[in-house]
């Protein structure tokens, strides 16, 4: 018996030798990649680019589905998130709205609900006038709006009391103007509306704009960073969007970045979250990342574990104070 007892033992602990140690977690079938937002803007671009590498690069055994939720200023898209507790296999990208759709609203939802996985990038903002105006610079332009009186000029962005309207009360604060707000649903709308001549200026995002400054149609005249933008390699023939002026050398004291960073439901291992921010690291290290990131004129840092969900609860504190200040807080 003592003999059987040592080979039962030893064929045991040969077969562990041959397993090897667990295989790490990875999908097991498609994953959602749900956009808080509508077609055309920033985070959704993001999202169907990294489809998009995924499939080129094969960079995952399993595809990526995205799928727009953007109703209730993207709370459609939160609340799902949350209500999907332990789902391994769905993620969302989230922009400001993950702080100003709950504070401005009341709708039950933080972010505190959802796992942080990782900051993919810092996105800029840019006041935007089309190129058929005469405005060379924000004075030029903020001095127009001044003399035509409270209200005559419009400012399109996307969505209410949200970052573009936050910046807009910012800009009206800093330069004694009101303009008309009117919102739209994506950032691509938001160009496009400007390209039309349909609102006077925008405050979007480089990358749903960068086409038409390429194609002559919008006009930049200021970031709204603390420093100008690394970027140096002309996007049309005479500028780069390094030579774009920050608002503050131009006299507006303000400056706002906005996150572009991936959350999952609350209640999934780390095991899955590690497997995601890896995935996310290699669809950083593309070329075609690399060129995403100059083309739109993004801030590349990139942050996970606490040093990011510090950064978002200090987000979150800036964006409560911001939306005080404009008067944009739910009534409790």
């Amino acid at each position: 018996m003592r003999i059987q007892r040592i080979f039962t033992c030893n064929a045991v602990l040969l077969a562990m030798a041959f397993a090897g140690p667990a295989a790490a977690w990875e999908p097991s079938k498609t994953v959602e990649f749900v956009i808080p937002a509508g077609q055309g803007g920033g985070a959704d671009q993001m999202a169907r680019f990294t489809q998009g590498v995924v499939a080129k690069h094969n960079l995952m055994a399993q595809s990526i589905v995205p799928i727009n939720k953007s109703g209730g200023a993207g709370a459609e898209g939160f609340l799902d998130v949350k209500a999907s507790k332990g789902d391994e296999h769905k993620i969302i990208i989230t922009l400001s709205n993950l702080f100003t759709t709950p504070l401005a609203t009341g709708v039950p939802f933080n972010w505190k609900d959802l796992t942080p996985v990782a900051m993919l990038a810092l996105d800029n903002f840019v006041l935007w006038v089309n190129s058929e105006t005469p405005y060379k610079s924000p004075k030029d332009y903020l001095d127009a709006a001044k003399k035509a009186g409270p209200g005559k000029f419009n400012m399109g962005g996307t969505g209410a009391k949200q970052e573009d309207q936050i910046i807009t009360v910012a800009i009206e604060k800093a330069a004694g103007v009101k303009f008309t707000y009117v919102p739209f649903k994506g950032g691509g709308a938001v160009a496009t509306q400007l390209v039309g001549n349909h609102v006077n200026s925008t405050v979007n995002n480089p990358i749903e704009a960068v086409a038409h400054w390429r194609s002559g149609k919008l006009r930049p005249l200021c970031v709204f960073e603390k420093q100008r933008m690394p970027y140096k390699n002309k996007v049309t023939e005479t500028m780069a969007w390094g030579d774009i002026p920050t608002c503050r050398e131009a006299g507006i004291p303000m400056d706002y970045l906005m996150l572009r960073g991936i959350f999952m439901p609350a209640g999934v291992s780390q095991d899955v979250v590690n497997f995601y921010i890896e995935f996310f690291k290699k669809v950083r290290g593309t070329a075609e990342w690399k060129k995403l990131m100059e083309d739109g004129a993004f801030n590349q840092s990139f942050m996970t574990g606490k040093e990011y969900a510090d950064w978002v609860a200090n987000a979150e504190n800036v964006h409560r104070e911001l939306m005080r200040e404009a008067g944009f807080l739910a009534k409790k």
